[in-house]
């Protein structure tokens, strides 16, 4: 068999296996193609044709079966092409589609937001407990992992949490975004492969939803398509990227950032690789190829103010040096914390946060304590994101508890922060758990 049509026929046989799981949402898929509906279920469907990583013979003979233009009925689609794809004749082809495609959720409303009172979140960030245990007391368990990548760690939750979740009549909505692209050259290892893919998208136990090419501060599409929860359970972010959140401008300053970007990584400009734009940074004697958006800094206040919004618990993980630092500057109370046009060296760091350093330095692998038992933290942390109902224009924690280290016995964790160990002229990582007032 040659690779078309393998890659045809293991399409074929998931679709299968799908929808012998999933009978609520194909139940569902009845009415995305009743009259009046198709024309919007199949822009639908094309959208996502071109926004999931999938196959290229695949994808284009999806998009081949279906982008005809405006059409009222199934019948007007080439059937052959649709039972090659599917096995089934047009219409049952299509719904078949949108269950795989995620279109016919067991909802038409987007998911549940999780409401848990304030003892049980408290209760899940204190001392030994993993945070991610609350999936398990949650009413409606969910989770966001911002940069996802290769979903090393999404894998994880769902091996660990969508079963025993399911035992209690519930299903644990998992969703990932990250900004590569799919068919991208760059990136590396942090692509998902698609066994991945496949196995977190066929699970009958996991809602399960996976959004590359998506900036995590520009989420109005998704949140107008329904496609997200409104608050998740817990929303995650590991090796929060450097320089992304290495520097805060409303803090140093573009000048200043480009001047220490220049001096510590080396000279840099917008290049193409092989058809795509690129990052090229001339470090001593190489040149890195990066994807073009890599040195753009957002600082820690946006990603700080984007936790804040989507999480009721909040975890960073795996988090480096530069990075932690200038984190804690924004989320303790006092100006002394926040210099102006001042980099965080390392001598800058102990001299900044005199106070509170001997403590944290000191914090033992493995260990944890409360920030708050360190220094005040900061009641009223300034949104730089654009300030929509019900957010105000501050917010803060009411909780953050700093842990060191990259991973933890009992604890799903990123395919990166597993490297840390091996990366011997890297300093211990941290994780942050925070909980933000509500």
């Amino acid at each position: 068999m040659n690779p078309q049509a393998q890659a045809l026929a293991d399409f074929r046989s998931q679709v299968t296996r799908l929808l012998q799981e999933r009978d609520v949402e194909w139940e569902n898929s009845r009415k995305l193609v009743g009259a009046g509906r198709l024309p919007e279920t199949l822009r639908h469907l094309i959208e996502e044709v071109r926004r999931v990583d999938l196959p290229p013979s695949i994808c284009e003979a999806i998009l081949t079966a279906l982008n005809f233009g405006h059409v009222e009925r199934v019948q007007d689609l080439p059937g052959p092409r649709l039972k090659e794809l599917t096995g089934l004749p047009p219409t049952k082809a299509v719904r078949a589609l949108c269950v795989w495609f995620d279109l016919a959720g067991a909802s038409e409303s987007p998911a549940a937001a999780s409401s848990l009172p304030a003892t049980v979140l408290e209760a899940a960030i204190q001392d030994e407990a993993s945070p991610f245990d609350v999936l398990l007391a949650a009413d409606a368990p969910s989770l966001l992992d911002l940069g996802a990548g290769d979903l090393s760690f999404a894998s994880e939750v769902a091996d660990r949490y969508a079963a025993p979740v399911r035992a209690q009549g519930k299903t644990l909505v998992l969703h990932g975004v990250d900004r590569l692209q799919p068919q991208s050259k760059l990136g590396g290892p942090l692509h998902p492969d698609r066994l991945t893919l496949d196995r977190l998208r066929s699970r009958p136990d996991l809602s399960f939803q996976f959004f590359p090419g998506q900036d995590m501060f520009a989420l109005e599409r998704l949140d107008r398509s329904g496609k997200l929860v409104p608050c998740y359970t817990l929303v995650t972010c590991w090796a929060p990227a450097t320089p992304t959140f290495a520097y805060e401008p409303a803090r140093l300053g573009q000048d200043a950032i480009i001047t220490e970007l220049q001096r510590t990584k080396g000279l840099y400009h917008q290049t193409d690789y092989d058809g795509e734009p690129a990052l090229e940074v001339r470090h001593g004697e190489r040149s890195l190829l990066f994807p073009p958006w890599k040195f753009d800094v957002r600082g820690p206040l946006a990603l700080l103010d984007l936790l804040s919004r989507r999480g009721q618990i909040c975890v960073l993980g795996a988090v480096d040096d530069q990075v932690f630092w200038e984190l804690l500057s924004q989320v303790l109370e006092g100006e002394q914390y926040r210099p102006p046009l001042q980099p965080f060296t390392p001598d800058a760091i102990k001299t900044v946060f005199a106070d509170i350093y001997p403590q944290l330095a000191q914090l033992a692998i493995g260990a944890s304590m409360s920030l708050a038992d360190c220094a005040p933290l900061r009641r009223q942390i300034p949104r730089v994101l654009p300030v929509h109902a019900p957010h105000a224009g501050h917010y803060g924690f009411q909780s953050i508890r700093v842990r060191r280290g990259a991973w933890f016995s009992g604890m799903p964790v990123s395919s990166t922060a597993r490297k840390f160990p091996d990366m011997v002229e890297e300093a211990t990582p941290w994780m942050l758990t925070l909980i933000p007032a509500r």
